[in-house]
């Protein structure tokens, strides 16, 4: 078989690959571990959900494979490291899915800017205007440059932070945005957008180091994995109202529980990964996977095997 598909893919993606490849479609694996892991033998090319890892372990199992794709969501499922060292590219669209994630953090910082009121200067409680707004990005992903563009069309001012880019880098210009220190850029910003890649280097990141510098009354919105938040430095700020409200669209499970930080918060608002998943997201997203799993599976096609008649007078050695 040249190719798993455990995640769905949209019907003609699935079909456009079947006339090329053997493939078989097993969305029922993701409850089935052991099923799954003996399933891998023969696969050249895997689409995974997230809810199932492949880790060093499972890729035992997968011999032949070559390709690994995750039309949604991130790839925090699956052990780079381990598919780096045995030749395994990772396949995902770095930009399918940029206009969905930059329409939906501008339409949760509108709805949070206007829901969540702040003391006027006659004391009235009111609502604020994106266009008035100061708006911070950490990280610059390709959804970004889809957010800039609609938020010229607002009047905002946009700021930004980015680890892996220098003050320096011809990014900031082009997608005309300013750099900052990430202190100064919530201490300046009214509105936060956190779409930061993750890393375990950047676990905690947005904790008690940065958090209480906040502007006062700020409202963020995060499509990030949420372990680069410190739950305890974001439950505080929360709190005491520095951060008027939070949104994050991916949240670890368990950490709304009893004794969590967070748990009972009612300025913090939790959506299951929608802003990356809309159908036009993931019909770009099946596109892209495809057709770089065509690419990598025709570029390394399945070796021969060499079958030889044997001859009862001659020995054979079964180890070779």
């Amino acid at each position: 078989m040249d190719i798993l598909i455990i995640e769905p893919l949209e019907a003609e993606v699935t079909q456009w690959l079947a006339e090329r490849y053997s493939v078989r479609y097993a969305p029922e694996l993701t409850r089935e571990l052991r099923e799954f892991r003996q399933s891998l033998y023969n696969v050249r090319a895997l689409v995974l959900p997230s809810m199932l890892a492949l880790d060093a372990a499972t890729l035992h199992y997968a011999p032949v494979l070559r390709a690994v794709g995750r039309v949604s969501g991130g790839a925090e499922n699956i052990d780079l490291d381990a598919c780096s060292r045995a030749g395994i590219e990772v396949v995902r669209s770095l930009t399918a899915t940029a206009q969905a994630e930059a329409e939906f953090m501008i339409g949760a910082m509108l709805s949070l800017l206007r829901r969540v009121p702040v003391e006027g200067a006659d004391g009235m409680l009111v609502g604020r205007e994106l266009g008035a707004c100061t708006v911070g990005l950490i990280g610059m992903p390709p959804a970004a440059k889809a957010m800039v563009n609609m938020l010229s069309g607002f009047g905002s001012r946009v700021v930004g932070y980015d680890p892996s880019l220098h003050a320096t880098d011809g990014v900031w210009e082009r997608w005309r945005v300013t750099p900052l220190g990430l202190r100064e850029l919530l201490e300046t910003s009214d509105a936060v957008c956190v779409q930061l890649n993750y890393f375990s280097r950047y676990h905690g990141l947005l904790g008690e180091r940065f958090l209480p510098f906040c502007k006062p009354s700020q409202v963020i919105v995060s499509v990030a994995h949420s372990g680069v938040f410190n739950e305890r430095a974001l439950a505080d700020v929360l709190i005491s109202g520095r951060v008027a409200a939070c949104w994050l669209d991916s949240l670890e499970p368990g950490a709304l529980d009893e004794g969590r930080p967070l748990n009972g918060m009612d300025t913090l608002q939790i959506t299951p990964r929608v802003g990356s998943t809309t159908r036009e997201s993931r019909l770009r997203s099946s596109w892209a996977v495809a057709r770089r799993i065509d690419e990598l599976l025709a570029a390394t096609p399945p070796a021969p095997r060499e079958f030889r008649s044997t001859d009862p007078g001659v020995p054979t050695d079964l180890a070779a």
